[in-house]
This record gives structure tokens, sequence and C-alpha cells, in this order.
């Protein structure tokens, strides 16, 4: 099973997402994706580790994960990956962004073990960015969130904490 859970920055999108891995079997595996630059998002990211307490096995990953949720599948019945968009900014730094979603993509669309839930920040809601290189990134999140939701079998887009259902299955 796949959820896919979507919302905008500071929506209550991981919050939901933790409520389903902390629900689910055990053991489980959290994949964190944002990599801290400033002091804001490094204290955003303490937070996080706070509130998913320390019994939670955790994995930090850039590119690597495609390879990564290979992996975890042999290993953990539930899987959350928080975030895509973190992932892929990750991957279009790094110069392989075409590649590692191409892999991705075949990751998810093959996936028939553990539960796997994948969170995205959903830009598409906001204004059109002026910047060439904004608009080259919301195009591929929107994209790979398409694909994503296409292999999910749920699908949620959170607003204001709340969680409304995209796709059930």
């Amino acid at each position: 099973m796949i959820t896919l859970i979507l919302g905008g920055n500071k929506s209550g999108k991981s919050d939901f997402a933790l409520d389903f891995l902390k629900n689910g079997p055990k053991p489980a595996l959290f994949v964190a994706t944002g990599k801290a630059r400033d002091l804001e998002f490094r204290e955003q990211i303490s937070k996080h580790r706070e509130s998913r307490g320390p019994d939670m096995e955790v994995v930090e990953v850039s590119e690597d994960l495609p390879q990564t949720l290979r992996q975890a599948k042999l290993e953990f019945p539930v899987v959350l990956v928080d975030s895509l968009d973190y992932w892929l900014f990750s991957c279009h730094e790094a110069g392989c962004e075409k590649e590692k979603v191409q892999e991705f993509i075949e990751v998810i669309e093959n996936w028939n073990s553990s539960e796997l839930i994948l969170v995205s920040c959903e830009t598409g809601l906001g204004p059109l960015s002026g910047g060439s290189t904004v608009r080259e990134f919301v195009r591929s999140l929107g994209a790979l969130n398409q694909s994503a939701a296409k292999a999910a079998d749920q699908a949620y887009l959170i607003v204001a904490g709340l969680p409304l259902t995209l796709k059930k299955g």
C-alpha cells in the first residue's frame, strides 16, 4: 500500500504522516530527506526529531532515496519518506534529477511489499514565480507528485491541519 500526503508548507502533512507511521506495524522506518542549510531549518529539523521520539529508526538520505527504499522494503513493514520536495531539490543540485526521478518512479511502481508513506509539498497552489529556476522546480515537483499519486493507493491533501481525501484505495 502506498499513501501520498500532500500539503503546503506548515500545513500539518508531516504530523498526519507520522500518525500513519506510529499506528502502523513495527518496526517502522522514517526516511528524512531535508538538509539543514540555515539556523531556522536546523531548528525545524530538531523539533521534528523530538516529536518522533528516540525509539523510531531514522535514516537520512540525499540523492540515494531509490536505493534506500529498495533496501528498506526488505526490512521494514512500514516506511515513511518526508519529503519528496527536499529529495528532488538535492537531486537537482547534484545534477542527477532526471535519472533519480526515473529510478524512484520505477521503485514505487513496483512497490509490492511493505506500506510506503510519501510526503511532499503541493507547490502549484501559489502564484507563478517570476524566476525560471523556481518555475522549473515547481514543474518538476508537480510531475513527481503526479507520478506518486498515480502509483499511490490513497492520497490526501492537508490544509490547515485537516486531511482532504483525494484518492482512497
